[in-house]
């Protein structure tokens, strides 16, 4: 950690096995350039594009990723109830309600000393009518902040208008709001006026060649005819996108948002 200052890198939607190698790769080049303290993957998607494994989990653990980060697949494994509930690193949205297994924010330290707060939030908009995440990212916030100053959201929603009135709402009490799950990168990044860093979505680390990281002529063919299929990841042009954010490590404000987004090429 430079002197006074924490950087974090996200890593948007890994997608199947594309985006778990594109993490392999590309995590140690990431290292290189942008030398993060903390390593934040969302993994929702991690399994066969549906859901993560413990299996899965722990081998993007053992790749670099520091806490992994969830959305609305993530119960889609039945196996992996018993690790989101005892484990530590992999968190569920924070506003489902009482009694869901795991949790949805927990305090990391960082590389260098400095703790970090990880919130995970999904939206309501055309999403599961859960819990307000704006309320809810208040109450963490609040809470989070005895702790540290640092605090960093993935805020997992479909509708644009949510993910930024949710920037604008929770503005200067949080180190950044990172948007995930279309699986499309947006180029929007900015730093806020209360100091939050901002991006409405970090876009998928996956195949790029289908639509939103399945096959493209199984997604066309539900399009076209209303019936339901199975959807196959699909495999080429996979690239690696996420963000770096770098912060004031004493107050939690963010200095810069850097967009990534690397071509997996030779």
């Amino acid at each position: 950690m430079a002197a006074g200052r924490i950087k974090i890198l996200f890593i948007g939607d890994i997608i199947g096995e594309p985006g778990r190698n594109a993490v392999a790769k590309w995590v140690p080049r990431m290292r290189e350039v942008h030398d993060p303290d903390l390593v934040i993957a969302n993994a929702e998607n991690s399994a066969g594009g549906f859901g993560v494994t413990p299996k899965i989990a722990e081998d993007l653990l053992r790749l670099g990723c520091d806490v992994l980060t969830s959305g609305n697949h993530i119960w889609d494994k039945k196996d992996s109830i018993p690790f989101i509930r005892e484990s530590g690193e992999l968190l569920r949205p924070a506003n489902f309600p009482a009694g869901a297994p795991g949790r949805g924010s927990a305090v990391y330290t960082a590389r260098g000393g400095a703790r970090v707060a990880v919130v995970n939030l999904m939206g309501r908009l055309f999403m599961k009518d859960l819990d307000c995440p704006f309320r809810a990212a208040e109450r963490i916030a609040e809470s989070m902040r005895r702790e540290t100053p640092i605090i960093f959201v993935d805020f997992h929603a479909e509708a644009t208008s949510e993910k930024q009135a949710f920037g604008w709402f929770i503005d200067g009490r949080v180190t950044a709001v990172i948007g995930t799950h279309t699986h499309v990168q947006t180029a929007d990044e900015r730093i806020l006026p209360g100091g939050t860093a901002y991006l409405t979505d970090a876009g998928m680390t996956g195949p790029h060649e289908g639509v939103i990281g399945v096959e493209r002529a199984e997604a066309i063919e539900r399009f076209l005819t209303g019936m339901p299929n199975k959807f196959k990841v699909a495999a080429n042009d996979v690239r690696f996108c996420g963000v770096c954010v770098t912060a004031d490590a004493a107050t939690g404000r963010a200095l810069a948002i850097d967009r990534i987004q690397e071509r997996d090429v030779a």
